[in-house]
């Protein structure tokens, strides 16, 4: 039964990594270049996929915490190395900062942009740039995390 918990949180988690790099660092910028799709087009769609995508990451998160807390409460089973605990707790706290404080930010520009408040250029911002840095920093952590549970 331990094998098959941490088998299924590294399954959660490698997933999950494939969907943030598909999206965040595929379908995101790829958008821009369709013909036809303009910023307001495009930051509309974006808004919605990563909605989206950050429903479905707290989804994993719950199931890959769900899978360690039921590790530890197996008969017999070695407890996780500490650094697992650690990692998970990486990727969540970024998950975390992500919706709570920066995606509401992104939200904010993205309202103020699409109503045409004067003043918000068509460039990224610095909350975009701060998405981008907690984006590649999840990436980094879910391939951390996916590679312990893999090795226990």
């Amino acid at each position: 039964m331990h094998e098959a918990v941490t088998r299924i949180a590294a399954a959660a988690t490698l997933l999950w990594l494939g969907m943030v790099l598909g999206i965040s660092f595929l379908e995101a910028p790829l958008k821009f270049r369709a013909p036809g799709v303009d910023l307001r087009v495009g930051l509309s769609v974006g808004r919605v996929v990563f909605r989206a995508l950050n429903l479905v990451e707290l989804g994993w998160l719950i199931v890959i915490a769900l899978c360690l807390l039921a590790d530890t409460g197996i008969a017999n089973a070695p407890a996780l190395p500490l650094a697992i605990w650690i990692a998970a707790a990486v990727v969540a706290v970024i998950l975390l900062v992500q919706l709570e404080v920066v995606r509401p930010q992104l939200n904010r520009r993205t309202d103020e942009f699409l109503a045409g408040i004067a003043g918000i250029e068509e460039t990224r911002s610095q909350e975009h740039r701060r998405y981008i840095v907690l984006e590649v920093l999840k990436v980094i952590a879910l391939a951390v995390l996916a590679g312990l549970l893999l090795t226990v």
